[in-house]
């Protein structure tokens, strides 16, 4: 069993970018993600998590001490809520059955133990039908990246200052169909870091891009 102690606790992380500015401050973090934990695979205990093993490649449950918990990062995956779905069918169930279980996680950490912060992100869609108006919206041109993709995060944090007051131009491609895509996503590409990873298409637009996630970390040390 491994036991991970002064750390931000990372759920449905994906490859941990929004957490790695805490992890290159020096802070421990785990981040709690497919194919090794799932967030609804979870033990909860007065003084501990303890998220169990989900691939045969991985050997060591995770636990964790709430005494420990500074923050928690958690970023359900977006793509039944997505308004670029459409029509098509969703599954909001299984999609809430996640969002459920990363805020029972936090409700848990916040009644025995006491984390400074939390925040539960998403890009603008229909979970906003479910959790209501959020605490925060960005695009990631406001930091720095490129990207027009609105995003929401609700939870008790800071928020983090945006670092760039005017929109720059060409970030919007226009097609004859008039449908309009914002260059940054519509050719998503992995940054270095996360290349042998071999993630696909909806994988790489959902890292967060590194000047929000550092504008966070400044604001939620």
């Amino acid at each position: 069993m491994k036991t991970i102690r002064k750390f931000i606790l990372d759920l449905c992380g994906g490859t941990g970018a929004w957490a790695k500015p805490y992890a290159d401050a020096g802070y421990g973090v785990a981040t709690i993600t497919l194919p090794e934990h799932d967030v609804r695979c979870v033990e909860m205990g007065q003084r501990h998590l303890l998220f169990q093993k989900q691939n045969l490649h991985y050997y060591d449950d995770t636990c964790i001490l709430l005494s420990d918990i500074h923050g928690i990062l958690a970023a359900p995956p977006c793509t039944e809520f997505s308004l670029a779905k459409g029509n098509k069918p969703r599954n909001l169930k299984a999609a809430m059955n996640i969002v459920q279980a990363c805020l029972q996680i936090i409700w848990h950490c916040r009644l025995y133990g006491n984390p400074q912060f939390w925040a539960l992100e998403n890009p603008r869609g229909l979970l906003r039908q479910f959790m209501g108006l959020p605490a925060y919206t960005f695009e990631q041109w406001e930091f720095g990246d490129a990207g027009i993709k609105p995003t929401d995060l609700w939870g008790y944090f800071k928020p983090p200052v945006k670092t760039v007051k005017e929109r720059p131009e060409n970030l919007v491609e226009k097609h004859l169909n008039g449908r309009r895509n914002g260059r940054g996503l519509a050719k998503a590409e992995s940054p270095p870091e996360y290349a042998h990873l071999k993630l696909d298409r909806s994988a790489r637009r959902a890292i967060t891009p590194v000047g929000f996630a550092n504008a966070f970390f400044k604001a939620n040390k």
